[in-house]
């Protein structure tokens, strides 16, 4: 353990990375052909109002995708994931909420999870006006297990009914150190071990809290429980160092019958749909997705 794990130095870190980080999409991944109509919109959460972005399809829409945005936990840009959310819209004839979610330092586990609880609770509310009974929640990085989080909430609590978690090269396990996951690629991986320190510890500095279910479901005996959670589509990267607790993960959601798929993308790192310029990859698996979307909400 290193100073960065220190809560002090940790979090200075974290801010100043939410503050100067925003890696926009490449022009590769932009897909500016594809097209929705939105709307800015709040959400009441027990934690106060929070912005969303709604994507509707052409036509009426078969369901609702509440898509959380990564960021390590610190960093809110939902912009980030705006082709993404065009795509799906278009694609799966979905209605697709963006929504933001309060961010750590200031705001530590488990309050984002408490707060898109309450977002997916509202989207799924048979009062809107799309078909909310047909619900899935969605995420990459961060927002992955943020996913995952809301999902097992939605278990424990008896709902609302999830058709589909899409955890997308997500962290889902917090409590082994990042420096501790291997990668392919070695010290090119994109993950650094500092990265995860920082963002766990700004996150959650006590490491004790790290082994809960909400923050780390793959990790230990913590998917022992989840019979009758919501079906899974888990994909992960080949050079990712979080490549092995989404497969864990998996495995764990195949036992109780709940996995729909695991997908490695070969030939890519973490945040590739983002970060890079690889845009057939990139548009095969956001296919991929919209079609699994597609068949949860038939």
């Amino acid at each position: 353990m290193s100073l960065l794990s220190t809560p002090v130095i940790a979090d200075t870190l974290a801010r100043l990375f939410s503050r100067f980080v925003n890696p926009a999409p490449k022009p590769g991944v932009r897909f500016a052909d594809i097209t929705a109509d939105t709307t800015q919109v709040r959400i009441p959460t027990r934690h106060g109002d929070t912005a969303a972005t709604v994507y509707r399809p052409d036509g009426v829409p078969d369901g609702v995708y509440v898509n959380i945005h990564g960021g390590g936990f610190v960093v809110g840009h939902r912009e980030q994931d705006d082709p993404w959310c065009r795509f799906l819209a278009a694609r799966a004839n979905v209605v697709v909420v963006n929504a933001d979610y309060l961010l750590a330092p200031e705001h530590r586990f488990p309050t984002a999870v408490e707060q898109l609880y309450d977002v997916v609770a509202w989207a799924g509310s048979a009062e809107r006006d799309w078909p909310g009974a047909r619900l899935c929640v969605g995420g990459q990085s961060a927002g992955g297990n943020l996913s995952a989080a809301v999902s097992r909430l939605s278990l424990t609590r008896g709902g609302p009914p999830i058709a589909l978690q899409v955890l997308h090269y997500a962290p889902l396990d917090l409590v082994t150190a990042t420096g501790q996951k291997r990668s392919p690629r070695g010290a090119q991986a994109i993950m650094k071990p500092w990265m995860g320190e920082v963002f766990d510890t700004a996150y959650i500095p006590d490491r004790q809290r790290r082994r809960d279910p909400l923050a780390s479901p793959a990790w230990g005996d913590n998917a022992d429980d989840i019979a009758g959670i919501a079906p899974g589509l888990i994909i992960a990267c080949e050079y990712d160092r979080l490549r092995d607790e989404a497969a864990a993960y998996a495995k764990s959601l195949d036992t109780v019958g709940a996995l729909v798929d695991y997908v490695e993308v070969p030939d890519v790192d973490h945040g590739y749909n983002i970060m890079s310029d690889a845009t057939e990859v990139t548009r095969g698996m956001y296919e991929l997705i919209a079609g699994r979307v597609r068949d949860a909400v038939a």
